[in-house]
């Protein structure tokens, strides 16, 4: 701990005039003391890897050595933006699917960041622990309960750290409210909602040149996220994406830390989004209108927790609509909801009616976004992908457990699985499993106020 209150006495801001994201300059000092910087190895340097890579090369106490991705194109760009910054090149993998492993063999890899297709998080991170690497995987962190429950098995039989990054946790407003949790300005806690609503009809889709151009095709035929992002939504009837929503609410009420999710029930609507989306821009002769997909357009699911919360989360990202992660967080003395940016507090705001959140969002603007806020502005998605690299490389630095760590990937990402099963059992009730085995019951928060990360 002392040297964690020693790196953030030496932080200091390098240059003047700060605008969008500026260079930054973040003390050395790991566990021991030493200034070793943090050896990065990066698998996936897509669009999101690339964000994490842009960040990182911001920081002065990581050094990226090595990277993997099987498009050539993708890991020349990661290349030319590392050696533009003056440093030493990267290794590079990519010769094939299962070329990571080279790159996992590293010996001057400390630490690894995972941002490929869906389908290879769980293998590659659990790949990653066994190698003793410390472990960051973008969200949705598994598919299946057996690659939840592989997640959790593996950091506890490598006593490896994997983090899952999910940045929503770190948005300027989402912390205020969870400020405003931990000082009791709700009260006792009662109700949650969120979810992903965002129209994504043209990432799914794409003239199979450029993803930027309008067309009809996916799969073998698409480009960038195109490619495997939509095969999901042919395949699937479940919340296929639901870690940006319940990954802050889960937070408030302390899910895996003295609270757990017990059960979950789903159901989905009618799928005709992406059907009337691909007769729009291709015609009602393309291929690919003759497709029946199985994802619902919105799926509902409603989670009960031990302390009896309940929690709505909704999955709706085929439909033209605009953009809502629709949280409402609700307690005993009021609540605060993220559409319309409204709150209401018995005895502080005027009875039944609501008031502009601003003046509260302010008043509660939590510490973290009061010392980095300069600094994340312009780093991606209004900043919070600063704060979710920060913490992972402060947490990976001391060798120390995340703030999202293993057991919140595994509980987190289980609501696709649970809510596949409760559809297609006409809204059955799923019970979690307890992937931290009883450890719930005592296992501490984490101090969002007092930690640096």
């Amino acid at each position: 701990m002392e040297s964690r209150r020693n790196f953030i006495k030496k932080t200091a801001i390098v240059g003047t005039g700060i605008s969008l994201l500026p260079n930054f300059s973040l003390g050395l000092n790991s566990i021991n003391g030493t200034a070793e910087k943090l050896k990065i190895g990066l698998i996936g340097v897509g669009l999101r890897g690339t964000n994490h890579l842009n960040n990182l090369l911001l920081r002065n106490d990581v050094t990226i050595t090595a990277i993997c991705d099987i498009d050539p194109a993708r890991t020349s760009l990661a290349v030319e933006k590392i050696t533009q910054k003056g440093n030493k090149k990267p290794l590079v993998f990519g010769k094939n699917d299962y070329d990571y492993k080279n790159l996992l063999a590293l010996d001057n890899v400390d630490a690894i960041i995972i941002s490929t297709p869906w389908l290879w998080h769980t293998r590659m991170a659990k790949d990653a622990m066994r190698a003793g690497k410390y472990t960051g995987v973008e969200v949705s962190a598994a598919n299946t309960m057996e690659e939840c429950w592989d997640l959790v098995n593996t950091h506890e039989e490598t006593g490896t750290h994997l983090m899952i990054l999910e940045n929503v946790n770190y948005r300027r407003d989402i912390m205020a409210v969870l400020n405003m949790v931990k000082q009791n300005v709700f009260g006792e806690l009662v109700h949650f909602r969120c979810g992903y609503q965002h129209d994504l009809r043209h990432i799914k889709f794409n003239d199979g040149v450029n993803p930027e151009n309008i067309g009809a095709e996916f799969g073998d035929k698409g480009v960038s996220e195109a490619k495997w992002r939509t095969q999901h939504s042919l395949l699937r009837n479940a919340d296929i994406y639901p870690t940006h929503g319940v990954g802050p609410i889960a937070t408030m009420c302390d899910i895996n830390r003295g609270n757990r999710f017990l059960s979950l029930t789903s159901n989905a609507s009618k799928a005709v989004g992406l059907h009337n989306y691909i007769v729009k821009v291709g015609g009602e002769n393309h291929p690919n209108a003759k497709l029946k997909f199985k994802l619902g357009d919105v799926v509902t699911s409603t989670v009960e927790t031990a302390n009896g919360e309940t929690i709505i989360i909704s999955h709706d990202t085929n439909l033209p609509r605009p953009y809502s992660l629709g949280f409402r967080v609700q307690g005993a003395y009021g609540l605060w909801e993220d559409d319309g940016n409204r709150i209401h507090i018995e005895g502080k705001t005027e009875p039944h009616q609501w008031d502009v959140a601003d003046d509260w969002l302010k008043k509660y603007d939590h510490p973290l976004w009061q010392k980095y806020g300069d600094l994340a502005n312009g780093a991606g998605h209004g900043g919070m992908d600063f704060f979710v690299i920060h913490a992972f490389v402060e947490a990976a630095k001391l060798k120390v457990a995340p703030p999202l760590d293993a057991y919140d990937a595994a509980a987190w990402s289980a609501i696709t699985p649970l809510s596949e099963a409760s559809i297609e059992n006409n809204g059955e009730p799923q019970d979690f499993p307890d992937f931290t085995r009883g450890q719930w019951v005592k296992r501490k928060p984490y101090n969002w106020i007092k930690n640096d990360y």
